[in-house]
């Protein structure tokens, strides 16, 4: 049975006679420790950027009239700020860099002649990559307006410190690991030899993993300063206004939570934290049920799939009736508190569309997709789209039918990233653990009455090794 079969989604049967079920939680690719140590950074900053007429007043500090630290530039610091002690941890307490799965062996000191071919031509290869991303960003107008020309500007900046630190970073990591010539060096080597020698293999997913990061990082670099801004300059008297706008503020500082997270994650694939992509997805429609979750592809938010026209939020519906205004934002707290702890459980290793170590703590415990059920039933309570203020019953079924479609994209999208996961043995002995020992497969097996099978899945050479 290959990788590409889910025994459950196509109703084959399950290898139970090969197949086994952990006695215990497999071990998580990363520990607790990383997560909460961003979150103690960053909330640490938040702090400080919106006290901080108080704070440089305390320390004697002519402040003058610039208010809160609620700039882009602060929101860049933020993201530092959950990013470093995040990495701090990573080395010095999980110490990351040691672990087999990076390809490097810190013992191995080769002299710098040995690899310094393969380390020029993968310089080749990188930075003809990073060429390509700028130039797709020039010519895609798209990246050129509202919040995406702040990601524009940003990664201006750092480009020619990226390519002058990548030069010595290159040199000194393939000095020391076990195999130098990867997806890049393959690419380099096929732009140096006019495509004559090259792995082809090796260079399809060295160009799916940039993909993800070209795509994403700018889409997440482009949200950070709203979302940083919102949460610094809006007034306590306002949070703290009603109900609703205690849960609305509190809502926005999980999500600001989750998008740092994934930032970081985005910016930090590297060997050394073991947080580099080991494969990126090799499907296609895994690509196609992901993307039309982001702009500009959407199909939510004022797309064809969008489920809110002529709709309101829970607080239209439910103002005047305080008690039940307390537990319906206490419940959509709590769901985006999943959804964002589902991030933070990731540490450096967030990324869509690609594999970087099974995750198998903090939410992933009760399910294998916590923030996938999380968000979506965030949706269907916070929307109630059953409720409309114009159209009548027809507008209210066609809102209900179109987030039940945005709920099935979430499902499409789980299926076509276990299929891709499915080809690692880590993911198939979580898989058989949480099929019968996670809260929410077990609550699913009862409530259906369905048997809650083993498998045993062969790696998919699509896929392509995983260290």
């Amino acid at each position: 049975m290959t990788a590409t079969q889910d025994p459950i989604a196509q109703g084959g049967q399950p290898d139970t006679a090969s197949a086994s079920i952990p006695a215990t939680r497999p071990r998580s690719a990363v520990s607790t420790g990383v997560g909460i140590a961003g979150i103690v950074g960053l909330f640490s900053y938040l702090l400080l950027a919106r006290y901080a007429p108080e704070v440089a007043a305390f320390l004697g500090i002519d402040w003058g009239n610039r208010g809160v630290m609620s700039g882009p530039g602060s929101a860049v610091a933020s993201v530092l700020a959950c990013a470093i002690p995040m990495v701090l941890w990573s080395i010095f307490i999980d110490k990351v860099h040691r672990n087999p799965t990076t390809g490097i062996d810190w013992s191995l000191e080769r002299p710098f002649g040995d690899t310094l071919d393969i380390s020029l031509t993968k310089i080749v290869g990188l930075w003809a990559t990073w060429g390509l991303i700028a130039a797709a960003y020039i010519v895609l107008r798209y990246y050129w307006s509202g919040q995406y020309l702040f990601a524009m500007e940003l990664l201006a900046a750092v480009a020619p410190w990226l390519l002058l630190a990548s030069v010595p970073y290159i040199l000194i990591i393939d000095r020391r690991s076990v195999e130098p010539r990867d997806g890049c060096y393959a690419f380099g080597r096929w732009l140096l030899t006019a495509g004559g020698e090259a792995d082809r293999r090796a260079i399809g997913h060295h160009f799916r993993a940039w993909a993800v990061k070209g795509f994403f990082t700018a889409f997440m670099l482009s949200i950070v300063p709203g979302n940083f801004s919102a949460l610094v300059s809006v007034p306590i008297r306002d949070v703290l206004a009603n109900p609703y706008m205690i849960a609305i503020w509190t809502i926005n500082l999980l999500y600001l939570v989750d998008v740092h997270v994934a930032t970081v994650g985005y910016i930090l694939t590297l060997k050394p934290l073991d947080a580099h992509i080991r494969t990126a997805n090799p499907y296609g429609m895994a690509w196609v049920a992901a993307l039309i979750c982001y702009p500009p592809f959407i199909l939510m938010n004022g797309g064809p799939l969008d489920y809110r026209v002529n709709g309101a939020d829970w607080g239209h519906w439910l103002a005047g009736n305080e008690t039940l205004m307390i537990i319906w934002g206490a419940l959509l707290c709590l769901l985006i508190a999943v959804y964002s702890w589902a991030t933070m459980a990731f540490g450096l290793r967030f990324s869509n569309l690609t594999h970087r170590g099974i995750i198998t703590h903090g939410p992933y415990r009760f399910t294998r997709h916590p923030a996938y059920v999380a968000k979506n039933l965030s949706w269907w309570i916070g929307a109630l789209p059953f409720l409309v203020t114009g159209g009548g019953w027809i507008e209210a079924v066609r809102n209900v039918v179109l987030l039940g479609l945005v709920s099935g994209v979430y499902y499409w999208r789980a299926k076509t990233e276990e299929k891709h996961l499915l080809a690692d043995p880590a993911y198939v002995a979580y898989w058989n653990w949480a099929q019968h020992h996670a809260l929410v497969p077990r609550l699913f097996a009862r409530l259906t009455g369905r048997s809650r099978p083993l498998i045993r899945l062969e790696p998919d050479p699509r896929v392509g090794p995983v260290a």
